[in-house]
């Protein structure tokens, strides 16, 4: 008896060995997952950092795990096919696709769950600041733009590598879109505030990931040009407003 029981729970803790070693396996091997593991992270600190009530804490939790979930499934999915079948198959693809459908689902509805969570956190704690800035004249918005783009010219002169907005360090197309997107969030008003400035915050994602996709730049030259416009434009404000 007692040796049944020791087997058993040996079986038990292989059973979770196995299980770690395939979380393990999935985070090392697909950048998706490990991107979502940054972004769970991301947001469990923020939501330390304000606050957030239980309920809130445990919608955040059981979005970051079903998408945790989604991927893994995918991922097993996804080579549970390869190893059966050697040639193009239609319906292989369209089993690929649809598990890759319920991941883009889940990381929709995780980002719908923190958008809920955190819209008036973010709200409430930027007010001040932000009722400060709205009033600043429509010229800085322009002047900000213009500083950006001179000094990504005077960057790319610098390093001798690409056109003023076509490739090079850093990202002409990226530097000019976030400072857009910064400029929008310092002088919309209270009531559309945080929603305005998500939607420009994306298009912006979606300007820097078409240039990586097209291969005109690099993922770090498109992080130093979007971080270069939101600054250069965080700093105008702030200095004449």
């Amino acid at each position: 008896m007692e040796r049944l029981t020791h087997r058993r729970a040996r079986t038990l803790l292989e059973s979770f060995n196995f299980a770690v070693e395939g979380i393990i396996h999935v985070f090392r091997t697909q950048r998706n997952m490990r991107i979502h593991m940054l972004a769970a992270v991301i947001v469990l600190v923020a939501a330390l950092a304000t606050s957030v009530t239980r309920l809130e804490l445990i919608a955040l939790l059981l979005a970051i795990a079903f998408v945790f979930i989604t991927e893994m499934l995918n991922s097993a999915l996804e080579q549970a096919i390869d190893v059966s079948t050697t040639s193009f198959d239609p319906l292989a693809k369209l089993a690929k696709d649809i598990a890759a459908g319920a991941v883009l689902i889940a990381t929709l509805n995780a980002i719908a769950v923190g958008y809920l969570v955190f819209s008036g956190q973010v709200a409430d704690r930027s007010a001040r600041l932000l009722d400060r800035l709205r009033d600043a004249p429509a010229q800085l918005t322009l002047i900000a733009l213009v500083v950006t783009i001179i000094l990504v010219i005077a960057a790319k002169a610098y390093t001798g590598r690409g056109r003023p907005l076509s490739g090079g360090l850093p990202s002409g197309h990226a530097a000019v879109a976030f400072a857009g997107w910064m400029a929008a969030t310092l002088v919309i008003g209270d009531s559309h505030r945080f929603l305005i400035s998500t939607l420009t915050l994306i298009m912006a994602l979606l300007v820097a990931q078409t240039r990586v996709e097209s291969g005109i730049h690099s993922a770090l030259e498109v992080t130093y040009g979007g971080v270069l416009g939101a600054l250069v434009t965080l700093a105008v404000f702030q200095l004449f407003a």
